[in-house]
């Protein structure tokens, strides 16, 4: 027993829930054609939604899940032709090990909050710079200062928050130039990135995400990509991220995590994905599928070239929109 929980507080959240998933798909509790969302299975793990995506896409990888015509996935390898079962998987008992349960609650705390901060942080750093005070934060929600330096901690790796010369916690402003140098970093690492990896990635796997994107192309439009975020994680997990190089795949990860945070705020101001994009991926994912590297390669730089001018375009926008009426209580406008 020792020894597993020595082993989960070295793991990370989404590999905890790789596992528990994993056990229950073996021990028969979560059985084929159940259908999996991400939502009740993060309820009942009690964790944010990113690890139970990232660990539901590794199963897929190793056939023990594949996406159907619906929402989610199903249990099962791809092929099989199991009629969708949706039962509620709070109703099914999964078995949660206590050490695993232990090591993802020793980091719920944050999680509670994370999400509400999130969304008040980028809701106003477009339209200007603010201070967060720690003890004002902590008070609003009721939480310690542990907690809050935990939920700082992480919007700053997310690019959305820093620390001045005087270690106060600062917000913004989000600019043109602060998007258009993640996206000079983003040409640098990610073209190569695919150079480098595409010989390992899996052909399976990228016949997976090919007919995602099909999918989602023929059916989507300007005013419904709910899901662009989603299979743009895919994207790169699967066709970036497989080069054999751990250092190169955490500079490409940071560097992506502020680019996601604007696209998602601008999702929030109410301004519409692009169907381009999806078009653009999918090219690059058949390029690759052929074996076509250099000409996927060329297709990348292309596709970060055309999104940057997108994501400027569409913060020019945001630019003449008046900013936020209310803002939260513990973000405070910095006058310049």
């Amino acid at each position: 027993m020792k020894e597993d929980q020595a082993a989960s507080s070295t793991q990370r959240r989404y590999e905890i829930a790789e596992d528990v998933l994993r056990s229950n798909i073996e021990m028969g509790t979560l059985p084929p054609g159940l259908v999996l969302l991400e939502g009740p299975i993060a309820d009942i793990l009690q964790t944010s939604r990113a690890p139970v995506q990232r660990a539901l896409q590794t199963l897929e990888a190793e056939g023990l899940v594949h996406r159907f015509s619906g929402r989610g996935f199903l249990v099962g390898p791809p092929g099989t032709d199991s009629e969708p079962n949706r039962t509620d998987i709070k109703s099914l008992g999964l078995v949660v090990p206590r050490h695993a349960d232990e090591a993802l609650q020793s980091r719920s705390s944050w999680e509670r909050i994370y999400n509400t901060v999130e969304a008040d942080v980028a809701g106003c750093v477009v339209f200007g710079r603010y201070r967060i005070i720690e003890i004002e934060l902590a008070n609003h929600f009721n939480v310690s200062r542990t907690v809050v330096r935990d939920v700082l901690t992480r919007l700053r790796e997310r690019g959305l928050v820093r620390k001045n010369q005087s270690s106060h916690w600062i917000a913004g402003p989000l600019t043109a130039q602060t998007v258009k140098d993640h996206f000079v970093l983003r040409k640098i690492l990610e073209p190569p990135a695919i150079r480098l990896g595409a010989a390992a990635i899996s052909p399976r796997r990228l016949e997976t995400l090919l007919h995602r994107l099909r999918a989602t192309e023929a059916t989507s439009n300007a005013g419904s990509l709910s899901e662009i975020e989603t299979i743009q994680s895919e994207f790169i997990e699967c066709c970036v991220l497989t080069a054999p190089n751990d250092r190169l795949k955490d500079l490409v990860r940071n560097n992506l995590m502020p680019v996601i945070a604007t696209d998602r705020l601008l999702r929030r101001l109410g301004l519409p994905g692009d169907p381009a994009i999806i078009t653009e991926l999918r090219l690059i994912t058949e390029l690759l599928l052929r074996g076509a590297t250099e000409a996927a390669v060329s297709m990348m730089e292309t596709h970060l070239e055309a999104s940057l001018n997108r994501t400027i375009a569409q913060m020019k926008i945001v630019a003449i929109v008046p900013g936020p009426s209310v803002t939260a209580a513990y973000l405070t406008p910095v006058l310049d």
